[in-house]
């Protein structure tokens, strides 16, 4: 029954024929409304083009935001309130279907979230006109609208609907693909908005509502929680994830997650799922980064993000324990680029920053995002340990650049001993052969591992083939000689900290006993 159950006909009810014929006609309604947000649909006959037509309806009010009815779980005052500020975006475009980047559902991020079967569905010739369907939020009275970059990616023309049936063409004011957010502007004055929440303060277990056009059923609530913050799900380079239960499908992508006073929590961006449908596992994008990205699309036409000008990691108990800390608190740093403010504010590798203006670091990410978020020349107060003792720099940032680079004999080809604590891996001198082998720059120099034993510990910690052993128990090793000398001062008991260069970025791994 094609994934749904269908109660049989009793007698006296419809006949199978007549049912089956109305199944037919609700499948063929559905097949050509529904268009996913992550992938286009070509024109058919059966959805007409609407002629542009703008009427004078009288002004709405804009209803300010409302809590939940006398403390009960009754959300129909808040529904009322956003619905009229969630519109429906149709993105057109002419162009093939073909290669890496003609369509989103060629994105591999979005495939491993609906599946390949969802977007066998939607595959289309090439030289088509194609459409694509999403949400957004009207946020501003005089019609700026925020919503996802997928949604209106490589659009040729862009039309938003109203919940009071108007239709008015878009303008694109500026996109972040980082953050995969949009910005859209209408001519129009007096809209219903939504007031704009602080995420911060948002908490693990609090009743959200989503609401946006799923399968172009448009306007549709759906209640959940929040099940987990600060997710990275691996679709966008800036992730600071709000992950909900409350039914997420395509076509809900850049619709409103709101908390249950009616304000905006959240954009809707993405879904985990191995079905093309709603899973339980719904996520998106904080409102105070949606507010900070659209407010500089509009001021400046893009995103102008900060920059410290560190490679860092998370910290686990045995980096922690590593580098003499009681607890695995803070994030590492593995790498200062040269001429960098990190770099000029005496921070180094090895320390493990905390604090990052006046607020605790909890991960990576967090610490990644604060950083973007800053604005260019402030002075940031960077607290971190260095040999167990905490101190306090103040860090100048400046605006990420736009190619941040990531920070021996060729001929000798030799393979250390393998013996000791580290003779799970096999680590040769780097070699043209092997830089081809591995895909390593022409220009890196040192010892490289070419073979890490199945099953041993040094596996277990996440070593690979390919990786360049930078250090050894914090001993540099540049050359094949460095490298035998700081592993033969091992301890056969002793717990080995490694610092190595994986796809251009340094990287501390513990290797256990």
């Amino acid at each position: 029954m094609n994934g749904y159950d269908s109660p049989r006909p009793e007698s006296g009810r419809m006949s199978s024929g007549l049912v089956g014929t109305l199944l037919i006609g609700i499948g063929i309604v559905i097949g050509v409304v529904v268009a996913s947000d992550f992938g286009w649909m070509p024109f058919g006959h059966a959805v007409p083009e609407a002629p542009l037509v703008k009427p004078a309806p009288p002004v709405p009010t804009v209803t300010p935001p409302v809590g939940v009815n006398g403390g009960e779980q009754n959300f129909v005052h808040v529904a009322k309130a956003v619905r009229p500020a969630v519109v429906s975006v149709f993105s057109t475009r002419t162009g093939k279907s073909e290669g890496p980047h003609a369509m989103p559902f060629e994105d591999p991020f979005f495939r491993r979230f609906f599946g390949d079967e969802f977007f066998r569905r939607f595959e289309q010739p090439p030289q088509r006109k194609e459409r694509g369907l999403g949400s957004g939020v009207i946020v501003e009275p005089n019609g700026f609208i925020v919503t996802n970059n997928h949604v209106v990616s490589k659009a040729d023309e862009i039309k938003v609907f109203l919940s009071d049936k108007r239709e008015f063409k878009a303008k694109l004011i500026g996109t972040d693909a980082k953050t995969d957010i949009a910005v859209l502007k209408i001519e129009a004055d007096g809209l219903h908005t939504i007031a704009w929440a602080d995420s911060d303060k948002l908490e693990v277990g609090e009743f959200v509502l989503a609401v946006g056009n799923p399968f172009g059923l448009t306007h549709t609530v759906t209640l959940g929680i929040v099940s987990a913050l600060g997710r990275a799900a691996g679709i966008a380079e800036y992730e600071d994830f709000i992950q909900t239960d409350a039914a997420i499908n395509p076509g809900n992508s850049g619709g409103a997650l709101v908390n249950a006073r009616g304000e905006l929590a959240g954009i809707n961006t993405a879904i985990f799922s191995q079905s093309g449908g709603n899973m339980g596992i719904g996520f998106a994008v904080p409102s105070n980064l949606a507010r900070s990205i659209m407010e500089q699309l509009v001021k400046h036409g893009k995103v102008v993000r900060g920059w410290l000008g560190v490679s860092i990691q998370d910290l686990s108990p045995e980096l922690a324990y590593q580098f003499g800390l009681a607890e695995p608190k803070g994030v590492l740093v593995s790498e200062v680029l040269a001429d960098s403010p990190a770099r000029k504010a005496g921070l180094e590798r090895g320390d493990v920053i905390v604090e990052y203006d006046g607020k605790p670091v909890e991960n990576a990410t967090q610490l990644r995002n604060a950083v973007a978020q800053t604005t260019v020349g402030k002075k940031a107060v960077v607290k971190f340990m260095r040999d167990k003792k905490a101190r306090t720099a103040e860090v100048a940032i400046v605006e990420q650049p736009k190619n941040v680079a990531q920070a021996g004999n060729e001929d000798a080809g030799e393979a250390a001993p393998s013996s000791g604590r580290l003779s799970d891996l096999d680590v040769r001198e780097l070699t043209p052969e092997l830089a081809a082998r591995f895909g390593l720059g022409a220009n890196e120099r040192g010892v490289v591992i070419a073979k890490v034993r199945q099953g041993s510990a040094a596996e277990e910690s996440g070593l690979k083939e390919g990786d360049l052993m930078l250090e050894v128990n914090r001993q540099p090793t540049p050359t094949l000689k460095a490298y035998e000398r700081a592993a033969s001062k091992l301890g056969k008991g002793q717990a080995v900290l490694l610092l190595i260069k994986r796809q251009g970025r340094p990287l501390f791994v513990t290797l256990k006993p």
